[in-house]
């Protein structure tokens, strides 16, 4: 075990200054994460069931390649050497284990540490034990790491995310690495140096528009947020500049199937899906309906969120609740999403003819409705809605969308 301490001390003072792994993330990483259900009530059978579950019930095949551990799979303290290790009683098999189960399913593994002293859920975090833990997960055969933020005091967001990254590199194993201050820092303007995806708002809750708040006699008051409020909570015509390929801006996980309307958790999806943000669902597997599982694998859907042009989208056009957004595709292609944020259902009508053209300076893409005409494809019910050659009118529920994709005729 002494040989071990040298050898990993040598390699993380070779490796001191070593980005990520590039090429890992090309496109918005897609799996599952046991926190929105689960929280810290999570164990070796579960996760196996929840596994096995992401193979028979076709989301691996759909893109949902990780299967993410978050907080609270820790025993109680590190090991004599300071090395993490996995709760005995919960994982009786251990980490190294597990991983080789969910390999075999042709999954990859994800796991949950903090930056701070203490993990969210108050297990132990890596601080101090960074180059440790990252060798750690690099025996396990872990694939992913989610990193946040909690207990951390005065720290550094970007020199901390740093030292993670070298260390995971100096593990010698390519890891996603998930960066997770929760936006407050600005991750979209250093984070693609470190990691492949960074969240940029504080927890998500399972709710349209609202905030659910949390004093709990703390100190410092702290909010989750309903879909609409992560939507509007930063500049989006800002980070969507840093974003492309093995560089994400994360929305956070997502909230389907976990209580929202069905056409609620359509418009939740469709958004992200628009966004590029990763696609991490949250939902109990071994529950989902019927209804969910067919939003969770909407290949049309799908195909917008890991389109290779790697383009997040913008808010192109308001009308009063009716908002929308318009995402670059590669093949000079274009989604568009509206979304209705009212109670009453919308009828719009979009004159291609006279409707402005789009010049987006992002992603060097030019749509001249006046002079191109498209097929449009209406995603959700996989009919074609005609071509921009004439007058196209929709109907958009309450809290619903309308998601198209343009293709050149």
């Amino acid at each position: 075990m002494k040989k071990i301490l040298i050898t990993v001390l040598a390699i993380a003072n070779i490796n001191a200054f070593a980005q990520k792994f590039e090429g890992l993330a090309p496109t918005p990483p897609m799996g599952w994460n046991s926190w929105n259900t689960f929280a810290c009530n999570i164990n070796e059978d579960l996760i196996k069931t929840q596994a096995d579950i992401m193979v028979a019930s076709g989301m691996r095949d759909a893109g949902y390649i990780y299967l993410n551990l978050d907080d609270c799979w820790h025993a109680a303290e590190r090991d004599s050497l300071g090395f993490p290790q996995a709760d005995p009683e919960r994982f009786p098999s251990g980490m190294k284990a597990l991983a080789d189960y969910i390999h075999s399913k042709g999954l990859k593994i994800g796991i949950y540490s903090d930056a701070g002293w203490r993990t969210c859920g108050g297990r132990f975090g890596s601080r101090g034990h960074e180059y440790q833990d990252a060798y750690q997960y690099a025996k396990w055969g872990i694939d992913y790491l989610k990193y946040d933020w909690c207990e951390t005091d005065e720290m550094k967001a970007e020199e901390c995310y740093k030292t993670m990254s070298a260390a995971i590199r100096a593990a010698g194993r390519p890891m996603i690495l998930s960066i997770c201050e929760w936006g407050t820092y600005e991750p979209w303007l250093w984070g693609s140096n470190y990691g492949h995806l960074w969240r940029i708002s504080g927890d998500i809750y399972p709710c349209f528009d609202c905030e659910d708040r949390h004093d709990d006699g703390l100190p410092t008051q702290w909010s989750a947020w309903g879909i609409m409020k992560i939507l509007d909570m930063r500049d989006n015509d800002e980070m969507r500049k840093h974003a492309g390929p093995d560089a994400w801006n994360d929305f956070d996980m997502l909230e389907v199937g976990n209580g929202m309307t069905e056409a609620e958790d359509r418009a939740h999806f469709s958004l992200w899906c628009m966004l590029a943000s990763p696609l991490i669902a949250g939902n109990n597997l071994a529950t989902m309906s019927d209804a969910t599982k067919a939003i969770l694998t909407n290949a049309g859907a799908i195909a917008i969120n890991q389109d290779k042009l790697g383009c997040q989208a913008f808010k192109w056009q308001t009308f009063g609740n009716l908002e929308v957004y318009a995402k670059p595709l590669a093949n000079g292609e274009l989604a568009l999403c509206f979304l209705n944020r009212g109670d009453a259902t919308i009828k719009h009508t979009i004159d291609w003819s006279k409707t402005e053209n789009i010049h987006d300076a992002v992603s060097k893409t030019d749509y001249e409705f006046d002079k191109i005409k498209f097929k449009i494809l209406n995603i959700w019910t996989g009919k074609s809605m005609g071509t921009t050659k004439k007058a196209t009118t929709i109907e958009v529920p309450s809290h619903d969308v309308v998601l198209m994709r343009l293709s050149g005729i």
